[in-house]
């Protein structure tokens, strides 16, 4: 079973159904509590918030996960870096985008984002100045 750790808002009852359609089946969510102290370095927060998820190395080796990062940019760089390094890859991540109209606000999954197919592809383009995928 696929394991969503999120960093972030609380995921809806809809973005759940969302991912389980785009997976074939309903993700474990793990909401994992991210208050940032941005007077901390990154990389004490990357290890802290991968920390507080509970998993074991053999977890983070062996488990399919689903990541929804944090907002904050360079905190979400620092934990991808943390993440790819218990696990050997890069993790598919949730891209939520907001609905277009909604009012109030609302957000959908728009799509799991294969990090480690965007990462091969590109090590294709190492030499060159491709553009396209």
């Amino acid at each position: 079973m696929v394991l969503l750790l999120n960093f972030a808002h609380p995921l809806t009852d809809d973005q759940v159904r969302q991912v389980t359609e785009l997976i074939g089946a309903p993700p474990t969510v793990q909401t994992v509590p991210t208050q940032v102290d941005r007077t901390q370095p990154l990389g004490a927060t990357a290890l802290a918030l991968a920390a507080a998820t509970g998993l074991t190395g053999h977890d983070w080796q062996t488990r399919p996960l689903i990541v929804n990062l944090p907002g904050l940019a360079p905190v979400a760089a620092a934990l991808l870096a943390e993440i790819h390094g218990r696990c050997g890859y890069f993790p598919p991540v949730l891209n939520i985008r907001p609905v277009a109209g909604s009012l109030p606000p609302r957000y959908e999954v728009a799509e799991i984002v294969n990090l480690q197919g965007l990462r091969d592809q590109a090590r294709t383009r190492r030499y060159t100045n491709t553009v396209a995928p």
